[in-house]
Protein backbone atom coordinates (compact mmCIF):
# COMPACT_ATOMS: atom_id res chain seq x y z
CA UNK A 1 0.00 0.00 0.00
CA UNK A 2 1.52 3.15 -1.37
CA UNK A 3 1.46 6.49 0.96
CA UNK A 4 0.95 9.91 -0.13
CA UNK A 5 2.41 12.43 1.50
CA UNK A 6 1.04 15.77 1.64
CA UNK A 7 1.90 19.34 2.35
CA UNK A 8 0.78 20.79 5.97
CA UNK A 9 -2.00 22.27 5.52
CA UNK A 10 -2.04 26.20 7.01
CA UNK A 11 -2.93 26.69 10.19
CA UNK A 12 -6.59 28.17 11.12
CA UNK A 13 -7.18 31.68 11.10
CA UNK A 14 -6.21 33.26 13.95
CA UNK A 15 -3.36 30.15 15.23
CA UNK A 16 0.01 30.91 14.84
CA UNK A 17 2.01 29.26 12.26
CA UNK A 18 4.72 27.02 13.83
CA UNK A 19 8.26 27.73 13.88
CA UNK A 20 10.73 26.60 11.45
CA UNK A 21 13.47 24.47 12.32
CA UNK A 22 17.21 24.60 11.71
CA UNK A 23 19.07 26.41 10.21
CA UNK A 24 15.79 29.06 8.01
CA UNK A 25 13.95 28.73 10.94
CA UNK A 26 16.92 30.77 13.04
CA UNK A 27 17.22 33.30 9.88
CA UNK A 28 13.26 33.18 9.81
CA UNK A 29 13.85 34.59 12.96
CA UNK A 30 16.12 36.85 12.89
CA UNK A 31 15.36 38.95 9.62
CA UNK A 32 11.92 39.25 11.24
CA UNK A 33 13.66 40.82 14.13
CA UNK A 34 12.10 39.20 17.05
CA UNK A 35 12.27 40.14 20.86
CA UNK A 36 12.99 37.88 23.21
CA UNK A 37 11.77 39.70 25.83
CA UNK A 38 10.16 42.61 23.96
CA UNK A 39 13.08 45.68 24.04
CA UNK A 40 14.08 46.71 20.37
CA UNK A 41 17.59 45.84 18.82
CA UNK A 42 18.28 49.84 19.44
CA UNK A 43 18.10 49.95 23.15
CA UNK A 44 19.59 46.49 23.59
CA UNK A 45 22.62 47.78 21.78
CA UNK A 46 22.58 50.89 23.51
CA UNK A 47 22.50 49.01 26.97
CA UNK A 48 25.23 46.85 25.88
CA UNK A 49 27.75 50.12 24.87
CA UNK A 50 26.70 51.40 28.44
CA UNK A 51 28.03 47.88 30.19
CA UNK A 52 31.23 48.37 28.25
CA UNK A 53 31.65 51.77 28.80
CA UNK A 54 30.87 51.48 32.79
CA UNK A 55 33.66 48.88 32.69
CA UNK A 56 36.56 51.17 31.33
CA UNK A 57 35.37 54.33 33.47
CA UNK A 58 35.76 51.59 36.67
CA UNK A 59 39.14 50.35 35.17
CA UNK A 60 40.02 53.90 34.93
CA UNK A 61 38.86 55.16 38.68
CA UNK A 62 40.50 52.14 40.06
CA UNK A 63 43.54 52.67 38.59
CA UNK A 64 43.38 56.55 40.05
CA UNK A 65 42.09 55.29 43.22
CA UNK A 66 45.35 53.11 43.21
CA UNK A 67 47.88 55.07 42.10
CA UNK A 68 46.67 58.10 44.72
CA UNK A 69 46.51 55.76 47.73
CA UNK A 70 50.19 54.06 46.67
CA UNK A 71 52.18 57.31 46.24
CA UNK A 72 54.84 58.43 48.41
CA UNK A 73 54.19 61.78 47.31
CA UNK A 74 51.71 64.25 48.94
CA UNK A 75 48.86 64.58 46.65
CA UNK A 76 47.54 67.76 45.87
CA UNK A 77 44.61 69.27 47.72
CA UNK A 78 41.63 69.42 45.27
CA UNK A 79 40.02 72.13 47.32
CA UNK A 80 43.08 74.47 46.61
CA UNK A 81 43.88 73.49 43.13
CA UNK A 82 40.03 73.66 41.53
CA UNK A 83 39.69 76.82 43.40
CA UNK A 84 38.22 79.82 41.84
CA UNK A 85 39.94 83.41 42.23
CA UNK A 86 36.81 85.33 42.05
CA UNK A 87 36.28 89.07 44.08
CA UNK A 88 39.90 88.25 45.70
CA UNK A 89 39.48 85.54 46.91
CA UNK A 90 39.71 81.93 46.17
CA UNK A 91 36.55 80.33 46.35
CA UNK A 92 37.29 76.16 46.82
CA UNK A 93 35.57 73.68 43.69
CA UNK A 94 33.02 76.45 42.58
CA UNK A 95 33.64 76.04 39.02
CA UNK A 96 33.35 72.20 39.49
CA UNK A 97 29.97 73.14 41.36
CA UNK A 98 28.54 74.67 38.40
CA UNK A 99 29.85 72.29 36.05
CA UNK A 100 27.78 69.74 38.26
CA UNK A 101 24.71 71.92 38.52
CA UNK A 102 24.41 72.11 34.66
CA UNK A 103 24.96 68.46 33.82
CA UNK A 104 22.50 67.15 36.22
CA UNK A 105 20.60 70.01 35.21
CA UNK A 106 20.45 68.98 31.07
CA UNK A 107 19.93 65.53 32.61
CA UNK A 108 16.29 67.09 33.95
CA UNK A 109 15.23 68.46 30.56
CA UNK A 110 16.53 65.20 28.87
CA UNK A 111 14.00 63.65 30.58
CA UNK A 112 11.29 66.10 29.55
CA UNK A 113 12.26 65.58 26.30
CA UNK A 114 11.34 61.61 26.45
CA UNK A 115 8.28 62.23 27.66
CA UNK A 116 7.37 65.10 24.99
CA UNK A 117 8.14 62.43 22.33
CA UNK A 118 6.08 59.37 23.53
CA UNK A 119 3.60 62.26 23.48
CA UNK A 120 4.39 62.44 19.71
CA UNK A 121 4.73 66.68 20.81
CA UNK A 122 7.81 66.89 18.33
CA UNK A 123 8.34 70.58 18.48
CA UNK A 124 8.93 70.80 22.56
CA UNK A 125 11.00 67.54 22.23
CA UNK A 126 13.43 69.16 20.09
CA UNK A 127 13.54 72.18 21.45
CA UNK A 128 13.97 70.29 25.02
CA UNK A 129 16.95 68.05 23.03
CA UNK A 130 18.51 71.27 21.75
CA UNK A 131 18.56 72.87 25.62
CA UNK A 132 20.57 70.06 26.77
CA UNK A 133 22.72 69.62 24.06
CA UNK A 134 23.53 73.39 25.20
CA UNK A 135 23.88 72.71 28.88
CA UNK A 136 26.68 69.96 27.40
CA UNK A 137 28.53 72.32 25.11
CA UNK A 138 28.62 74.84 28.30
CA UNK A 139 29.92 71.70 30.43
CA UNK A 140 32.07 71.33 27.99
CA UNK A 141 33.49 74.63 27.20
CA UNK A 142 33.89 75.29 31.50
CA UNK A 143 36.13 71.92 31.20
CA UNK A 144 37.95 73.38 28.40
CA UNK A 145 38.69 76.37 30.85
CA UNK A 146 39.62 74.55 33.53
CA UNK A 147 42.57 72.67 31.93
CA UNK A 148 43.68 76.01 30.71
CA UNK A 149 43.52 77.01 33.52
CA UNK A 150 46.03 74.06 34.77
CA UNK A 151 47.78 73.74 31.73
CA UNK A 152 49.14 77.60 31.61
CA UNK A 153 48.87 78.96 35.49
CA UNK A 154 49.94 75.88 37.27
CA UNK A 155 52.02 74.27 34.85
CA UNK A 156 50.56 70.81 34.94
CA UNK A 157 51.17 68.16 32.72
CA UNK A 158 50.64 63.96 31.98
CA UNK A 159 53.73 63.63 33.15
CA UNK A 160 54.56 66.03 35.93
CA UNK A 161 52.96 68.11 38.69
CA UNK A 162 54.54 71.34 40.56
CA UNK A 163 51.97 71.25 42.90
CA UNK A 164 53.16 67.20 44.29
CA UNK A 165 52.67 63.69 43.20
CA UNK A 166 53.22 63.55 39.34
CA UNK A 167 50.14 60.72 38.68
CA UNK A 168 47.81 63.52 39.51
CA UNK A 169 48.19 65.13 35.96
CA UNK A 170 48.24 61.47 33.92
CA UNK A 171 45.07 60.15 35.75
CA UNK A 172 43.20 63.85 35.81
CA UNK A 173 43.75 64.58 31.84
CA UNK A 174 43.12 60.76 31.17
CA UNK A 175 39.69 60.45 33.32
CA UNK A 176 38.07 63.67 32.76
CA UNK A 177 39.61 63.78 29.00
CA UNK A 178 37.63 60.40 28.36
CA UNK A 179 34.57 61.88 29.89
CA UNK A 180 34.46 64.91 27.97
CA UNK A 181 35.24 63.39 24.89
CA UNK A 182 31.63 61.39 25.95
CA UNK A 183 29.75 64.28 26.54
CA UNK A 184 31.39 65.94 23.34
CA UNK A 185 29.99 62.98 21.31
CA UNK A 186 26.75 63.34 23.61
CA UNK A 187 26.21 66.77 22.19
CA UNK A 188 26.37 65.45 18.62
CA UNK A 189 24.20 62.97 18.59
CA UNK A 190 21.93 64.57 20.60
CA UNK A 191 21.60 67.32 17.35
CA UNK A 192 20.76 65.22 14.62
CA UNK A 193 17.94 63.26 16.89
CA UNK A 194 16.59 66.57 17.36
CA UNK A 195 17.00 67.57 13.97
CA UNK A 196 14.92 64.50 12.90
CA UNK A 197 12.56 65.25 15.75
CA UNK A 198 11.57 68.39 14.69
CA UNK A 199 11.69 67.43 10.58
CA UNK A 200 9.47 64.92 11.16
CA UNK A 201 11.16 62.04 10.39
CA UNK A 202 9.83 60.02 12.90
CA UNK A 203 6.38 61.19 12.49
CA UNK A 204 5.06 58.92 10.04
CA UNK A 205 6.04 55.60 12.40
CA UNK A 206 5.18 57.44 15.35
CA UNK A 207 7.90 55.58 16.74
CA UNK A 208 10.01 57.90 18.70
CA UNK A 209 12.25 55.50 20.66
CA UNK A 210 15.26 56.70 19.22
CA UNK A 211 14.81 60.16 21.48
CA UNK A 212 14.59 57.34 24.76
CA UNK A 213 18.02 55.55 23.22
CA UNK A 214 20.13 58.91 23.31
CA UNK A 215 18.63 59.72 27.03
CA UNK A 216 19.97 56.78 28.17
CA UNK A 217 23.39 57.54 26.76
CA UNK A 218 22.80 61.35 28.31
CA UNK A 219 21.99 59.79 31.82
CA UNK A 220 25.18 57.59 31.66
CA UNK A 221 26.95 60.46 30.56
CA UNK A 222 25.70 62.35 34.13
CA UNK A 223 26.16 59.58 36.39
CA UNK A 224 29.86 58.91 35.69
CA UNK A 225 30.42 62.21 36.35
CA UNK A 226 28.60 61.85 39.77
CA UNK A 227 30.83 59.35 40.30
CA UNK A 228 34.10 61.56 38.99
CA UNK A 229 32.87 64.09 40.95
CA UNK A 230 32.80 62.28 44.08
CA UNK A 231 36.18 60.36 43.47
CA UNK A 232 38.63 62.87 42.11
CA UNK A 233 37.23 66.59 43.24
CA UNK A 234 35.50 65.53 47.02
CA UNK A 235 38.26 62.70 48.08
Amino acid sequence: MSTQLSSPSPAPAGVPASPLGGVRGLLADWSSDQQAFKVSWGKTMMWIFLLSDTFVFSCFLTGYMTVRMSTTVPWPNPSEVFALHVGGADIPLLLIAIMTFVLITSSGTMAMAVNFAYRRARRECAMLMLVTALFGMMFVGMQAFEWTKLIVDEGVRPWTNPMGAAQFGSTFFMITGFHGLHVSCGVVYLLIVASRVLRGRYEATGNYQIVEIAGLYWHFVDLVWVFIFALFYLW
